[in-house]
């Protein structure tokens, strides 16, 4: 059975976004897909909303993100917005092969390719040279793009209905908890965004392991996450 649930609650109707014109409101549409079978319609729905501008709360293999268009400045301008996230921080991307990851990167090293193949799809977020078609506004002017591939079956879903990669920061306000329900994120967010895709729990509670990849293809790990220091350096021993 499909759900649509719209939030029309006083409480949440007066919450409106600061970046919304006067007398504004945004009230959260929760659509619940299901985590293992994604509904095909529900995951075509959500995909088109992306493509139109929206962002979305949507679940991953970690936590809940904010899925976006990366080449829509206006909906990567509002998932700043949304998080208050400083500009100066780049926005990470899911994308659904390595051969996705090549559309959108400076030629890869063949360390990054050892990973791909042991630890994607997973929680391994890889930093590398970014495509200089790329948004700026994405990589923050950093010239590099963080880019992962979810083991978690509604955000590839739309990220192949969608035909592009989506935004991936995590769906809380700079600086509080991640979420890993729907609930939670209506709860830090009600007033700020307009659509959650519930996929029941998050499957993880910890992030993503990130490892940077420089242009003369060495790396570094910039944070330990869900998959060990010891089994990405064992990877590239």
């Amino acid at each position: 059975m499909v759900h649509f649930i719209v939030y029309a609650d006083n409480a949440y109707a007066g919450n409106v976004h600061a970046g919304n014109r006067e007398g504004t409101i945004v009230r959260a549409e929760i659509l619940k897909i299901d985590a293992v079978t994604p509904e095909a319609s529900l995951i075509k729905y959500a995909a088109e909303q992306i493509q139109a501008g929206q962002v979305l709360g949507m679940p991953t293999d970690t936590f809940y993100g904010l899925a976006a268009d990366p080449f829509n400045l206006r909906a990567v301008e509002r998932v700043y917005e949304i998080k208050s996230r400083l500009r100066h921080k780049p926005l990470s991307l899911l994308i659904e092969s390595v051969d996705q990851a090549e559309e959108f990167t400076r030629p890869l090293p063949d360390d990054f390719h050892l990973l791909a193949r042991r630890f994607w799809p997973g929680p391994l977020t890889m930093i590398v040279p970014a495509a200089s078609h790329l948004p700026l506004k994405v990589t923050a002017n950093t010239e590099n793009v963080a880019l992962r591939v979810p083991a978690a079956e509604i955000p590839l879903a739309v990220v192949r209905a969608a035909k592009i990669p989506i935004t991936a920061t995590s769906a809380n306000l700079s600086g509080a908890a991640e979420c890993t329900t729907a609930e939670q994120v209506l709860e830090q967010l009600q007033g700020r965004i307009a659509m959650i895709v519930d996929g029941g729990q998050s499957p993880r509670t910890i992030s993503s392991t990130i490892v940077q990849f420089k242009e003369d293809g060495t790396w570094q790990i910039l944070r330990e996450g869900a998959i060990p220091a010891k089994d990405i350096i064992e990877a590239l021993s």
